[in-house]
C-alpha cells in the first residue's frame, strides 16, 4: 500500500548511516503483508457499527494506516532521502486508474452522481470516492518527509539532529491538529459528515506516524526481549483505552484522529516492528499491498451490492466477506503478476 524504496535492515540498532540497497525487506512487506490483511477486515465489517464486537473489532484493526506510513517514515529515515517524482509516479499512475473504476461503479450505482468537472477533480484529488482518502493521506506525507529531509541537509551529526527535531515538532504538531480540528470546525458550523470526512485528511495527525517510522530508524534499538514484551503490554492496554472511549463516547471519541487512537497505534506500529515478522506469505502479500488495497474494495462492495450477505447476519456476513475478498484479491495479485507486463503490474500497482 505504501509506496517506497525498500531496503534490506535487520541491524541491532538503525541509524541514517545504513545505506539503501535494493533487496526487499522482508520484516516490512510482512508489516504492510498484516496492514492490509487488517484493511480488508475494517471495510468487511456490518455497517453501521452498531453493535460492540464490531465496534471493538473496528478499534482493534485501526492502526492498518499508520503502520503503512511508519513503513514509509522507517524506510526514509534509513535511506536519507525521498525519491519524490518516483514515488508520486507509482502512486498516482495506479490510484488513476483504480479511480477511474471506482467512478463508473458509483455512477452505475447512483443516477444522481454529480459529474461536473469541478466536482470529479475535486473528489480525484482528495481521494473522494470508495476509500481512497489514504492516496491523498500517503502523497501529503511523501512531501513532508521530503520538505523534512531536505531541510535536514546530508545526514551528517548536525542535521541529523535538526531532522530529528522537525520530526519530534510534527508530532507534537499532529498531537495538536487531531485534539482542536474537531472543535474548531464545529464552531464554523461543520456537519458531522464534513467533520469526518475533513478528519481522514487530518495531514499533521497522519504525519505523526510516518515522522515515529522515522524517529525509530534512527535511534530506536528493539531487540531486547523485556522491551518486546513491555511495549505488546504497554500496547494492550492502549488498545482497551482507545475501544473503551469509542464504545462508551468518552471525549474525543473520534475514530481516526483522537489521541487515545495515537496512542494505541502508534505503540501497535512499534510493537509489530519489534516483533519482526518474517512470515512468507505475509511478505508476499505485503509486497502487493497497493494493488490489493486499490482493488479490493470491489470485491467488498459487490458483495454488499449484490448479494445476499446481509441476510447471514453480522459476524457470519464479515467472516464471509473478509475471507473472499482476501482470498480473490490476492488471487487477482497472483494472476496480474504471472500474466502481465512489467509495466502493466507498475500501472496497477501490483
Amino acid at each position: 500500500m505504501t509506496v517506497v524504496e525498500r531496503v534490506s535492515a535487520n541491524p541491532s540498532s538503525l541509524s541514517l548511516a545504513h545505506a539503501p540497497t535494493k533487496a526487499r525487506d522482508a520484516v516490512i512487506d510482512a508489516m504492510r503483508g498484516i496492514a492490509i490483511l487488517m484493511v480488508i477486515g475494517i471495510h468487511s465489517l456490518p455497517q453501521p457499527l452498531d453493535a460492540n464486537w464490531a465496534k471493538s473489532l473496528d478499534a482493534a484493526l485501526r492502526p492498518c494506516v499508520p503502520v503503512f506510513l511508519f513503513a514509509s517514515g522507517y524506510l526514509t529515515a534509513l535511506s536519507g532521502r525521498v525519491p519524490l517524482a518516483k514515488r508520486l509516479r507509482a502512486t498516482l499512475i495506479p490510484y488513476a486508474i483504480a479511480f477511474a473504476a471506482a467512478y463508473i461503479y458509483m455512477a452505475l450505482h447512483n443516477p444522481a452522481m454529480d459529474h461536473r468537472i469541478g466536482t470529479t477533480l475535486a473528489r480525484f484529488g482528495l481521494g473522494y470516492v470508495f476509500v481512497y482518502y489514504y492516496v491523498f493521506v500517503y502523497v501529503c506525507c511523501t512531501l513532508g518527509l521530503w520538505f523534512v529531509f531536505a531541510a535536514g541537509g546530508d545526514g551528517q551529526t548536525a542535521p541529523r539532529q535538526r531532522i530529528a527535531t522537525l520530526l519530534l515538532l510534527s508530532i507534537g504538531c499532529g498531537l495538536l491538529a487531531g485534539s482542536y480540528l474537531d472543535p474548531a470546525m464545529s464552531k464554523f458550523g461543520a456537519s458531522e459528515a464534513l467533520l469526518d470526512e475533513i478528519r481522514m485528511r487530518d495531514i499533521p495527525f497522519w504525519f505523526s506516524f510516518a515522522a515515529l517510522g522515522a524517529l525509530t530508524a534512527m535511534f530506536a534499538d528493539l531487540t531486547d526481549r523485556g522491551i518486546c514484551r513491555s511495549l505488546l503490554g504497554a500496547m494492550l492496554a492502549a488498545y482497551l483505552l482507545y475501544a473503551a472511549v469509542r464504545m462508551l463516547n468518552l471525549g474525543d471519541a473520534a475514530t481516526y484522529d483522537s489521541t487515545a487512537f495515537f496512542l494505541y497505534a502508534a505503540l501497535f506500529c512499534i510493537s509489530l516492528f519489534a516483533v519482526q515478522p518474517r512470515l512468507p506469505l505475509l511478505g508476499w502479500i505485503g509486497s502487493g499491498s497497493y494493488f490489493i488495497y486499490l482493488w479490493h474494495i470491489f470485491i467488498v462492495m459487490a458483495l454488499r451490492d449484490h448479494t445476499g450477505m446481509r441476510q447471514l447476519g453480522g459476524v457470519s456476513s464479515f467472516a464471509v466477506s473478509c475471507i473472499l475478498t482476501a482470498l480473490v484479491s490476492t488471487a487477482a495479485l497472483l494472476a496480474v503478476r504471472q500474466f502481465a507486463s512489467p509495466r502493466i503490474c507498475r500501472w496497477l500497482g501490483a
